[in-house]
């Protein structure tokens, strides 16, 4: 994050579809070369030295919102035009997201789909072409869901959660239900909680919202929230006080990107969502997912490092006046 932050906004623009192909050529190496490895249904992890050490779906998610900064920056006076500009967007982001879809990780493919929405939302894309594109995926993230039965139960399972088999596919929610409620209103102190002790499968990754309950109580829990909300009024005012295509575009990428990471991981873990395996960004264990959170913080940094220059405070004044 630190390096990240300290690179000029040039860096990233010149370097976007490198880092686009780079991450699509690890990606590939996943999905078909024996270096692939399958957890819990999902093949999405680079075996290196023969542990799984590598996912390179996270470090898709820094390469597809730089990407899709320098492309709409360079195709901005074609946004009107869907042929010349939401069709070749469409089609590059599309093949990075059919890597990972491949790899069967669902929540990290509606993520990336909701970074590709977000960017073009900010790039001020038609909104008749918006709602279409947005169509075209939902169709897909249905059709992918239902291509697997241990999806389909999970989803039975949301729809109806009194006839869901507590000892199988209800055992999730129904033991992140208990280690909520446990907690309270202060939590049964830090380090304390009972759930994790091989009670709530995913502690420390997808359910771990639900351990935070348990442990602070509703007032941690809802400090998280809060937390969240600050952070996305931040990228909110870094966007508002740019006037760079390309910052505007990234930043909102990004934004999309982790508070929509957090919304579905905490609705999941209240009941809101189905299980689709996303993590609480910063929060969650996992060494690529937070190393390439915070790279994409750092690169949002960088933008408000830029901002915040001198010039860049007295031009932003000036237009304000």
């Amino acid at each position: 994050m630190l390096v990240a932050s300290r690179l000029p906004v040039k860096f990233w623009k010149r370097w976007a579809w490198q880092l686009l192909l780079a991450t699509a050529l690890l990606q590939i190496l996943v999905v078909a070369s024996p270096l692939g490895v399958r957890i819990n249904g999902n093949r999405n992890w680079l075996q290196i030295s023969g542990v799984p050490t590598i996912q390179p779906s996270e470090a898709i998610k820094v390469a597809v919102a730089v990407w899709l900064g320098t492309f709409v920056a360079t195709k901005i006076q074609n946004v009107q035009h869907w042929r010349r500009f939401l069709l070749p967007a469409s089609i590059v982001t599309g093949s990075a997201i059919a890597l990972v879809t491949v790899g069967g990780d669902l929540g990290t493919t509606m993520i990336l789909a909701a970074m590709v929405l977000g960017a073009l939302y900010f790039a001020r894309t038609p909104l008749k072409q918006l709602a279409l594109t947005a169509a075209v995926e939902i169709g897909i993230a249905l059709l992918v869901a239902l291509s697997r039965a241990n999806r389909v139960t999970r989803i039975l399972s949301f729809l109806h959660p009194a006839a869901a088999d507590p000892t199988g596919s209800g055992w999730q929610v129904l033991n992140g239900d208990y280690a909520l409620a446990s907690g309270g209103v202060f939590g049964v102190g830090l380090g304390n909680s009972h759930a994790k002790w091989d009670w709530l499968p995913a502690a420390d990754t997808d359910f771990i919202f639900a351990i935070i309950g348990e442990e602070l109580g509703l007032i941690g829990a809802a400090t998280v929230l809060a937390l969240f909300v600050l952070l996305a009024l931040v990228f909110v005012r870094i966007i508002r006080r740019s006037t760079d295509v390309f910052v505007i575009t990234v930043t909102g990428a990004i934004m999309v990107w982790i508070i929509a990471e957090a919304f579905v991981n905490i609705a999941v873990v209240l009941g809101m969502l189905p299980v689709l395996g996303v993590p609480l960004p910063f929060i969650s264990s996992g060494g690529t997912a937070l190393v390439s959170t915070l790279i994409a913080i750092g690169i949002v940094l960088s933008f408000a490092r830029d901002q915040n220059r001198p010039g860049q405070l007295g031009a932003t004044a000036t237009r304000a006046h």
